[in-house]
Parts: C-alpha cells; structure tokens; sequence
C-alpha cells in the first residue's frame, strides 16, 4: 500500500477509535479553464502553497490538477502528512526548476516533545519508552543544539520513501524486516530554541536539502537522555521562497474560480 494510502487508512482508524466519521469530500468534476489562464500554467508557474494538516504532497498535487486540468506539474520537495507549510509546486514547463528548487536551503519551526520515543520519530505512531525529563534546563537544551549545528551524519527514519533494492524502507519496516541504515551527511546551518514549555521543546531549523527533521528530533532527545520525538513540523523556507507569499488551497482555487464561474460553474459528481 502507498505511504499515503497508508496514512489515510491510519487516520481514519484513529477518528474511529475516537467516535469519529472520517469526513470523505465530495469529488468536484471541475468546469473548463479559460484556456488563456491555463496557458500561462502551460508556459511554466512556481505556486506557493501552504500545505494543509493532513494531507499528502500528492493531495495538493492532484487538487492542482485537477483544478488547472493539466499533467506537467510536481513539487520540489515532499512535506509529510503531519507536516504543514510551503510547498513549492511547479507547472509546465517550470518542471525543469524542481531538481534545482529540491536542491535549495529550507527553514522550519516545530516542536519536540521529550520524554518518549515513537517508531516514526513522529506522531504517525504512537510515544512509547517514556523516560524522566524533569532535568532537562535551558542551558542543557542550547549545549545539545550547539552538537547538531554544522555538517552532521544523520540516519534517515527507517520509516521513509528511501528505498532499498527498489522498494521503499517504510514498506520494509511494517513487514518486520531489518534496515541496516547508513548515517550521511547533511549540514544544519543553524538550530535555535525558541521557546520551553516542558516536555514541548520549540525551535527553528535552517538546513540543507536531505536533512529529515524527524530524525533530529529522534538525535536531539537521545542526545540529551530522555528521548523525544517531532510532534509539529511547519516549513517557512526553501530557498528565497518564504511561507508569507504562500497561499491556501482555498486562496489558489478562489482565484482561479472567476474564469470557472464564466464557463459554466462547478458540478458536482459523486464519489
């Protein structure tokens, strides 16, 4: 099953075990664009968009689709589900820009939460190994933080989309099998505690592509000895791209939605 296939069906096991009914959107069957607008997508747009809660990079990618009714377009650079912030979305013949924009420093802000470890390094599984973090201070949180700046190795998270002899590492992980993971180096250019509320652990990461943040989240909490793991994640940078110019889904499709209004309005078809 594909990792967001995988998510999904997951998601939708928690809300039930909560008593809640996965809300499943109606498919939209979108109207003809005015060709003139869908041209200028043709001929090559960079998007910025604020990637929602939940959703996949794929999910953003396939709204767009949808709603631009054009095949030449992808992301440079997948945001997890449980990650939001920018995503850079590239159409047409920009699609040549996407190795170069992937390649392209990135900033995050999140939050650790110490005390316990998950699987994932996030909350796609569930805390476990719970350890005392009660002396974890100010000083002892900046000393750590100092360790993990500059050119670093990092072991990806076994559960990810590396692949190994052609099948994704994630897949391996849920069948039980072993992943013998190579540390390789990334560079973090700068990592900053920005705010203490215990176990939260809030900061601001500036690094270089291929860095996984849930990764250091898993490194920053063994490196202090109580464990932790990355509990909210939100891009603001890629490169001189910033989180303020972005827009939402929402924003995007209502911008969209005079030259769809002009040809007949939307229709709704079951799905």
């Amino acid at each position: 099953m594909a990792r967001k296939n995988t998510y999904r069906a997951k998601r939708e096991q928690q809300l039930a075990a909560e008593g809640v009914t996965a809300e499943r959107k109606e498919r939209i069957k979108h109207p003809p664009i005015d060709p003139a607008i869908q041209q200028q997508y043709l001929e090559g747009k960079i998007l910025l968009v604020d990637k929602p809660l939940h959703w996949t990079s794929f999910d953003v990618i396939r709204k767009l689709r949808g709603m631009l009714q054009i095949k030449k377009i992808g992301h440079a650079g997948t945001l997890d589900p449980l990650a939001t912030g920018l995503l850079l979305v590239c159409t047409g013949k920009f699609t040549k820009k996407i190795n170069g924009l992937m390649a392209a420093e990135k900033e995050y802000t999140g939050t650790i939460t110490l005390g316990a470890v998950t699987p994932t390094y996030d909350l796609e599984s569930l805390p476990a190994q719970h350890k005392d973090y009660s002396f974890v201070s100010e000083a002892l949180l900046k000393e750590a933080a100092l360790k993990f700046t500059g050119t670093i190795l990092q072991k990806p998270p076994v559960y990810s989309a590396i692949k190994k002899d052609g099948v994704a590492l994630y897949e391996l992980a849920r069948r039980g099998e072993e992943v013998d993971l190579q540390p390789r180096p990334v560079t973090i250019f700068a990592f900053d505690i920005t705010g203490i509320e215990l176990p939260q652990v809030h900061f601001k990461v500036t690094c270089s592509t291929g860095t996984y943040i849930r990764s250091l989240a898993h490194d920053f909490g063994a490196a202090l000895g109580c464990g932790g793991y990355l509990s909210a994640l939100r891009r603001t940078k890629v490169g001189e791209h910033v989180i303020e110019q972005s827009q939402t889904i929402e924003q995007v499709e209502a911008a969209l939605l005079p030259a769809s209004n002009t040809a007949g309005g939307n229709q709704n078809e079951n799905g």
